[in-house]
């Protein structure tokens, strides 16, 4: 059965050219583009420099901030994955309005208790690392991050968000829905001299950073049909297709296969100055010659099988 098949060609050859494909997980947002992001990284980086900066300043000692990563979220799906460690972080929200925060730093435990000591000049005692912070260390908690907040509404100006008063344990300090996409941008500070560092975070609703991302958006009403034609267009222009030259055929009974040798001559189906059938999609679009290019077999195409192809 399998020498069947083979002969009639339903086993894959080994050497049959590989589609190549880009892994696209449905699962994830994708509100910002590879382009996008690119812009976001770069206001990251740069905000980065002037919170190490700042870090510096209140601290009385040299600090390195580093971006670690920007990833995009659900915010259903983030919050399950941080909802375990959630009970003990530290949250400091802010927002245009300060009564209405949209985003917030987020601080582990660990690192919270870190910044609380070196902001008290405490920075080798850990020994109580893991109690509840004071109404003191929490109010030095908040203007430190109160400055890396101004400090990154500073690297551009289209961002303009200001602290809250309070800084929350325990839970998000801000309602988003399940579906709605969330920017987490991870960042990692650390001391000059020392191999410790501590991570932090600020995450922001990607819809609050379209400006600095360089993302314009309109309501669906806004576009016209022409609009709409062109971006569906430009899309399917991008779609990849699959070609296939066919030279002939010819149809031959089963016992004919069978007793086919090494060397034997099939006849086709078309004489030596018919064209070659170019298929997309089981339907002849081309016809053209044979050729060669680069060392490669080519096809050289003479005209259009059907009349509204363009």
């Amino acid at each position: 059965m399998q020498q069947l098949l083979a002969a009639v060609g339903s086993t894959p050859q080994e050497n049959a050219a590989q589609v190549e494909t880009t892994e696209y997980n449905w699962y994830d947002p994708h509100y910002f583009s590879t382009h996008q992001l690119a812009k976001l990284d770069q206001f990251a980086q740069t905000a980065a420099r002037a919170m190490a900066r700042r870090f510096s300043d209140f601290c009385r000692s040299r600090f390195d901030v580093t971006i670690t990563s920007i990833t995009q979220h659900f915010a259903s799906e983030l919050s399950d994955k941080i909802s375990g460690a959630q009970q003990k972080d530290y949250f400091v929200p802010f927002g245009i309005d300060p009564e209405r925060p949209c985003g917030f730093v987020g601080m582990p435990e660990r690192t919270a208790s870190a910044w609380a000591r070196q902001l008290l000049g405490d920075c080798e005692s850990e020994e109580d690392s893991g109690r509840a912070l004071s109404g003191l260390e929490e109010s030095l908690l908040l203007d430190l991050t109160s400055a890396l907040v101004e400090v990154f509404c500073d690297s551009d100006a289209i961002c303009n968000f200001c602290l809250t008063t309070s800084v929350v344990r325990g839970r998000w300090p801000l309602e988003l829905r399940g579906i709605e996409e969330v920017c987490r941008m991870s960042l990692d500070v650390k001391k000059a001299d020392s191999q410790d560092s501590s991570a932090a975070y600020f995450l922001i609703p990607c819809r609050e950073l379209d400006a600095v991302a360089g993302r314009t958006t309109r309501a669906g009403g806004e576009y016209s049909a022409s609009e709409i034609s062109k971006a569906i267009l430009d899309h399917l222009y991008e779609t990849t297709v699959t070609i296939t030259a066919q030279l002939a055929s010819t149809t031959l009974t089963f016992g004919q296969i069978m007793n086919l040798q090494v060397n034997d001559m099939l006849l086709l189906d078309k004489t030596v100055d018919e064209p070659i059938e170019l298929i997309v999609d089981h339907r002849t679009v081309y016809s053209g010659r044979p050729a060669k290019s680069a060392g490669r077999y080519a096809v050289a195409i003479s005209g259009a099988a059907i009349g509204d192809v363009a």
